[in-house]
This record gives structure tokens, sequence and C-alpha cells, in this order.
């Protein structure tokens, strides 16, 4: 019964055309290794090229007036559902500012750098403040990022001076 293992050979990719196969027949033990051959010759010492995109920094003024914005949206928002928040809901509102109004001053830069994590932050610091409607509240605030920031982003820096 012969077994067939394929194993990679540690070469750059980018230089060289791997092929390499191991073969194991019982009892004795076979290795078949074809050499690795250059796709061309143009290709040694070659530097891949990539484009490389700089993202804004973060604009103290946009944070606080979208923090503003987002307290404004999602206390609404979560006041829909008394059932669920009771009087603890200026309480998560404020975890949930909190923790946006971090992320927005400190690593926000326009599309593409909205990230899940300080949603995921708000969940866990909710949870573990003992705050109730923890999952609702991340959500929520996640949503509301998702459909309002990149566009307000947009806004703000088009009625920037050039």
């Amino acid at each position: 019964m012969a077994l067939l293992y394929s194993l990679p050979l540690l070469l750059s990719p980018a230089k060289l055309s791997i092929s390499s196969t191991l073969i194991l027949r019982a009892p004795s033990l076979s290795f078949s290794i074809l050499r690795a051959k250059p796709i061309s010759s143009n290709t040694v010492g070659a530097t891949p090229s990539f484009q490389n995109y700089v993202y804004s920094d973060p604009i103290p003024e946009f944070a606080q007036s979208e923090t503003e914005k987002f307290r404004a949206e999602i206390l609404k928002k979560l006041s829909k559902d008394k059932q669920t928040f009771g009087g603890d809901l200026d309480k998560v509102v404020d975890v949930c500012s909190e923790i946006f109004s971090d992320f927005l001053h400190k690593e926000y830069g326009g599309p593409g750098t909205l990230l899940v994590e300080p949603f995921t932050d708000m969940l866990i610091a909710l949870k573990e403040k003992n705050l109730p409607g923890a999952p609702l509240a991340a959500r929520e605030s996640l949503l509301w990022a998702q459909n309002y920031v990149d566009q307000d982003w947009e806004a703000w820096n088009s009625n920037l001076p050039k």
C-alpha cells in the first residue's frame, strides 16, 4: 500500500516555481523531489511593488461631533426598549459613548478604518459592569456606526477649506 504526502519546500514563491512530492511505501522509504525552477530570469532580485494607502490621522473635532451625534442616536434607539435597560439606560449609553469616543479620537482615520474592536469592547465592558442589554447595545452601536460614520467623515472633510 502506498501513501502519498505532498510537502512544500520553503523557498521564495515570488522567485521560484516549486514542486515536490514525498512518497512513502511500505516497507521501504522512497523520496522523489523535483528541483525548483525559476519562473523567469527577470524575477531574480525583483521587488514586488505595492501601493500604499495612507489613512488620515483622527480629527479631534470630528471625533467630538460624531460622539455627540452617536450618543443622542443610541440613547433614542435604546430608549425604545425600556424593558431591557430599565433605569440603567444612561449608564449603558455612557459606556458605549466613552468607548466610541476613545476609538474616534485615537484610531478612526476615515473610510476603511472603522473596526469591530470598539464594539466588542462595548459588549465586554457592559457585561463586566453587569449592565443589562449588552448584546443589544453593542449591536445597535455597530449598526449605527456602519450606517453613518464614514458618510459623516466624508461630509466633514468636504466642508474643510482646501
